[in-house]
């Protein structure tokens, strides 16, 4: 069964006015949890999503950037994206519940908020409400200042320039030091881990920018050290 047929089955089991962010207290265990984090993904970016009336193939398009999504399943990924948009609580009640569900695992909320930066960044600018609407989630999910500005320097082009932000490394640690936390990265960025953490297989592609951001940067440092 495809992780889009077993979303849709999570999102029909709701029961009749039960907003979507139910799903989260369901689907705690694996392999649910791959079921969650695509719920999450796409529930937190319809919270940070603008556009009004009904998805657009722009809007699906941007989910591309994370998961694949075949045509078939667009309707349901567009459901749960209307669902999420149009409920009453705001993004943080999602948050809270996310937070929640992942508390025994950072790093997969690390590789969520990946997810929601990689829809941010799909129409190639990234606002200063999504920064403000990111900063918050990552307050939510207990994630420390400096791991925010970390990720975001992997995906936002104008913060990618400074290397040592990218790996998160400071410009005064040994280059040794500096070549271990890269080959940490490396690994944390193998589809097989991200896999192992509840990341769905439909969304490795999340690792592809990553490892370009963190391979470029290690070897910007190296080349000058």
């Amino acid at each position: 069964m495809s992780i889009w047929s077993r979303i849709t089955e999570a999102v029909s089991a709701l029961r009749k006015g039960e907003p979507l962010r139910a799903v989260f207290e369901r689907l705690r265990t694996p392999p649910e949890r791959t079921v969650a984090f695509a719920i999450a993904v796409i529930a937190l970016g319809a919270k940070m999503a603008k556009a009004d009336g009904q998805v657009t193939r722009d809007e699906v398009a941007a989910f591309r950037e994370v998961f694949q999504i075949a045509r078939k399943d667009e309707p349901g990924a567009a459901r749960v994206f209307n669902l999420a948009r149009t409920d009453v609580a705001g993004y943080r009640e999602y948050a809270r519940s996310i937070a929640r569900m992942f508390r025994d695992n950072p790093k997969v909320l690390e590789d969520l908020m990946e997810g929601l930066f990689h829809i941010a960044m799909a129409d190639g600018f990234y606002h200063p409400n999504e920064n403000a609407f990111l900063e918050d989630v990552a307050e939510i999910f207990g994630l420390e200042e400096k791991t925010f500005r970390t990720l975001r320097a992997r995906f936002v082009p104008q913060e990618q320039s400074d290397p040592y932000a990218v790996l998160g490394v400071t410009r005064d640690m040994p280059i040794e030091e500096i070549r271990k936390v890269w080959r940490e990265l490396v690994r944390e960025t193998h589809p097989d881990s991200m896999m192992a953490r509840g990341v769905p297989e439909e969304a490795v592609r999340l690792a592809e920018k990553r490892l370009i951001a963190i391979n470029r940067a290690w070897d910007q440092i190296n080349g000058v050290a």
